[in-house]
């Protein structure tokens, strides 16, 4: 373990908690240097970039994509993670009905390794000492995106879906672009009335790229009037449904489709 020796770790987290502390205990039992990074005090430890990894991990605050004010601090953290010249890994440890949504957002999550909480101190001691997490259930599922301005219905359909379907969301047309640039989905659910880029503007862009324009896209929003519905019928999309339909439609729908 005199890899693990040499390597400082940097707890990030909003606030500091007994959950934190025993982590905390956990790392310095298995000989690494640990240092902590809180809103309150968020300047980054220097490293020899020489001699050292630095092993980052974020303890993520429950409902973390509903409170602006952490997301954007934890989100500036990482930012500024990818400014060091040293090497750097990262450990997320957050809620699992959070993962996907986290997806291509803030944390490049095919760059780092995730563990659900609650963590169990084992599995957080082969993640450090020799990168081996547990493995993620649903990956064989199909993956559908929900585009949706409104995060409580889009949380209702994913209630309604996730035993079929592995599920991410995200709020704006924008970052429906910035999450399929790093993650391959299967279907993508889009709204229609969304601000600064709506939907048929969103549905366009994804038409003129190449590695988007053959994803199925299907309209799922309360717009029902002729004008806008007949706008969206003129891009062709793969379907329009209202969002006054019922569960089992829903799913029923989707099963037809994918």
């Amino acid at each position: 373990m005199s890899e693990t020796k040499e390597k400082k770790v940097v707890i990030v987290m909003c606030n500091y908690s007994v959950v934190v502390k025993g982590i905390e205990r956990k790392l310095k039992e298995i000989g690494c240097k640990v240092s902590i990074i809180t809103q309150e005090k968020d300047n980054l430890p220097k490293f020899d970039k020489e001699k050292e990894t630095a092993l980052f991990i974020f303890y993520l605050p429950n409902n973390i994509m509903e409170d602006v004010i952490k997301f954007n601090w934890l989100e500036h953290v990482y930012g500024k993670i990818h400014d060091l010249e040293c090497e750097c890994e990262v450990i997320v440890i957050g809620d699992k009905s959070e993962r996907d949504d986290l997806t291509g957002r803030v944390f490049g999550m095919l760059h780092v390794g995730w563990l659900d909480r609650p963590v169990k101190m084992e599995e957080l001691e082969l993640a450090v000492t020799e990168g081996i997490f547990p493995e993620v259930e649903g990956n064989t599922k199909k993956h559908i995106l929900i585009v949706d301005d409104d995060p409580s219905y889009a949380k209702m359909v994913r209630e309604w879906i996730k035993d079929s379907y592995q599920v991410s969301i995200v709020t704006a047309g924008i970052q429906a672009i910035t999450f399929l640039a790093k993650k391959s989905v299967d279907m993508i659910l889009l709204d229609y009335e969304m601000p600064v880029v709506d939907g048929p503007q969103v549905f366009q862009m994804l038409r003129q790229e190449p590695s988007t324009q053959g994803i199925p896209v299907v309209f799922l929003t309360g717009v029902g009037g002729k004008e806008q519905v007949e706008r969206v019928l003129k891009l062709k999309p793969n379907g329009y449904i209202l969002k006054s339909t019922t569960k089992e439609k829903l799913l029923s729908y989707l099963k037809e489709k994918l």
